[in-house]
């Protein structure tokens, strides 16, 4: 499949570009020191529109596509993954769900906030014995005449317990099939709900000016009316909404090699040994050529997989672009960042030297969303190859 974006694409790219180096570059790497969730800088991001890309107009969003998004997320990880990571969790975990499944009372309550960039919602499924294995899950949401009481924890939740966090839309257990497997339905807890406990953030390894805690629920109790979409349906609901935040993650991977790239290749133009630039060896000049290779390969996975999904295609061709996609867009950058580390020397193990920060930042893409691993059953499945 042949694919460009399209000039309104590239326009609207150099907007958010141009935006990122004035509002996010000069402070990412104080805002990580000081582990810093920047506030005012996210409802700037939400008063130039990127929460609400996505969002039908009806609920203060501009009704655009999903690659427009990926080409947001992607720009803003360039200089900062934190606020790369803030955007994509916002839009493709907390905003997705809503607006795909959500009633329209849901809608007309939660989504105008949120594409405005004025509140966050996060998304709540990871737990400490269930992460890829969703099914896994163990918190628990029993009916209560019209409210359903919620039991249990998750944990490495984004965007759960900022200033300016509304919801968590979580997964819960909430009885059984009748083959008596786990049924599992999605339900939207309010910030503040008492029994809500925002637990203490995370000490992370990177990713620093990003919100991420552990949730407690303890007799957490919220109307029945909260349920998001039909019970049971939550666990076919999240695995749709990871499908296309893979495909928002592997932007945010193209954004943060394409930085490592850029970076690398101005020092190896300047730095000096042995009387000529140290691009002129083939040690370095070779690595940049092929983490050049290996960004546009990532780039045009990314894109070609947003794409697919604005067009419709089938879900099962969705899931094979998002992990192909993320698989490697993820690894590529996890490479970009070694590639420039070394390419800088001494100065690239220095925080003042953002190919540090990256370097921290990197590691988790293999990670979240759904391991490396986890891409390729996917990917493998796809092939209908039986693999465990």
């Amino acid at each position: 499949m042949a694919f460009e974006l399209s000039p309104e694409h590239e326009a609207f790219r150099q907007v958010v570009r141009d935006f990122a180096q004035a509002e996010i570059a000069p402070f990412a790497a104080d805002w990580d020191a000081r582990r810093h969730f920047p506030v005012e800088t996210v409802r700037a991001m939400g008063k130039l529109g990127l929460f609400g890309i996505t969002v039908p107009e009806e609920y203060g969003g501009s009704g655009g596509d999903f690659v427009s998004l990926c080409v947001a997320i992607e720009e803003i990880g360039r200089v900062d993954q934190s606020l790369g990571i803030t955007l994509e969790a916002a839009v493709g975990l907390g905003i997705g769900p809503i607006m795909a499944w959500g009633t329209p009372d849901q809608k007309s309550r939660w989504l105008p906030a949120l594409a405005a960039g004025e509140a966050l919602a996060g998304f709540g499924l990871t737990e400490a014995e269930a992460g890829s294995d969703a099914a896994a899950t163990r918190t628990r949401a029993v009916l209560d005449g019209d409210t359903w009481v919620i039991n249990g924890s998750k944990q490495f939740i984004t965007n759960s317990g900022t200033p300016i966090t509304s919801l968590v839309t979580i997964t819960a257990r909430t009885g059984e099939t009748p083959d008596g497997r786990p049924e599992i339905s999605a339900i939207i807890v309010p910030s503040g709900t008492p029994g809500f406990i925002v637990e203490p953030a995370y000490d992370k390894l990177g990713w620093h000016a990003s919100d991420t805690h552990p949730l407690t629920f303890d007799n957490c109790r919220v109307p029945a009316d909260h349920l998001l979409g039909e019970r049971g349906a939550g666990f076919k609901q999240f695995l749709c909404a990871l499908d296309e935040g893979r495909i928002a993650l592997a932007a945010l991977s193209v954004g943060l090699a394409q930085a490592c790239l850029d970076a690398a290749t101005e020092h190896a133009r300047t730095r000096t040994a042995f009387g000529k630039p140290i691009g002129a060896k083939q040690g370095i000049a070779f690595q940049l050529a092929d983490l050049a290779v290996a960004v546009k390969a990532a780039r045009l996975l990314t894109y070609q997989a947003a794409a697919a999904k604005d067009a419709g295609r089938p879900r099962s061709e969705i899931r094979q672009a998002a992990a192909m996609a993320k698989l490697f867009a993820s690894e590529a950058a996890v490479t970009a960042t070694r590639i420039a580390t070394q390419v800088y020397g001494g100065y690239g193990f220095i925080e003042e030297n953002p190919v540090a920060r990256f370097y921290r930042d990197a590691k988790i893409l293999e990670i979240g969303e759904g391991t490396s691993e986890i891409q390729r059953v996917l990917i493998a499945r796809g092939l209908g190859l039986p693999v465990e």
